[in-house]
């Protein structure tokens, strides 16, 4: 059973949140796509993550890994074989493309293809300008000005 959600009264009351409810509409529209082959998503640290696609049968040069503004693209078209000689045929070979929506300052860190799994990792890495920094609280600037004045008011009196 598929439910689609309508965002648009989302979209009258908020503002600056559009990028959210596209990538929601996005990633609703890409579960009618075939899941297949199966995959993982881990979490291997603070800032890194792994996507793990079960490739079984494809070569390295049968594969295609683009990374574009914040969307991962991960397709595989297997060269044709001769069909002479199979009795049955479960490997599927068949051509797929999974998308992934990427955060901002996630970034590709490589790729790797072993036993089957085609690993790629990723890293969040955000800007210096980004991260939180600590701000010092000056209490004796405010109280010297203060005094000062006070001081020259006497003065003047």
């Amino acid at each position: 059973m598929a439910t689609s959600y309508d965002y648009a009264p989302l979209f009258r009351s908020t503002v600056g949140f559009d990028r959210v409810f596209n990538l929601l509409e996005n990633a609703q529209r890409a579960r009618s796509i075939s899941d297949w082959p199966p995959y993982d998503i881990v979490k291997t640290g603070d800032d890194s993550y792994r996507i793990s696609i079960a490739v079984a049968g494809f070569a390295q040069e049968d594969l295609d890994v683009t990374f574009q503004s914040n969307l991962l693209t991960v397709s595989g078209k297997k060269q044709e074989a001769a069909n002479d000689g199979y009795l049955h045929r479960g490997i599927a070979g068949r051509p797929f493309e999974h998308r992934f929506e990427l955060a901002d300052h996630v970034q590709v860190n490589g790729a790797d293809l072993q036993n089957g799994l085609l690993s790629i990792d990723l890293v969040r890495e955000i800007p210096e300008a980004l991260k939180p920094r600590k701000i010092d609280i000056q209490t004796n600037a405010l109280s010297q000005k203060v005094a000062l004045a006070q001081i020259e008011a006497q003065k003047a009196a």
